[in-house]
């Protein structure tokens, strides 16, 4: 990691083998990295997800049986993650982003 590089802040969830499998794991690894090195990640990769705040947005992984969300927030100074979760529905369930929304908050009044 560079020293330009934004840190990630993990306030939920994890990313790590098993549940994902190893190329699943890779590949969220490999976008968080784009992520803390500046770039912006669009379709496929990511969405924003406005609904849950300015500046949120899902990475999309899809592996061999399951597809995964990590829920992130891009700050001036890191990269916050809310939360790492199975994707079993088209929508995010509301009880996903009620808690991605009270982990920011309580990540800002901290």
């Amino acid at each position: 990691m560079s020293q330009d590089d934004k840190p990630l802040v993990w306030l939920e969830g994890e990313v790590k083998t098993p549940p994902f499998s190893l190329e699943a794991r890779l590949e969220a690894g490999f976008l968080l990295r784009r992520l803390q090195q500046g770039e912006s990640l669009g379709m496929p990769q990511s969405r924003p997800m406005p609904v849950i705040g300015s500046r949120c947005h899902e990475l999309r992984i899809n592996d061999e049986n399951t597809t995964w969300r990590v829920i992130y927030r891009i700050d001036e100074d890191a990269i916050v993650v809310a939360d790492v979760f199975q994707k079993k529905t088209q929508t995010t369930p509301a009880s996903i982003i009620r808690n991605c929304q009270r982990r920011l908050d309580d990540y800002d009044n901290a």
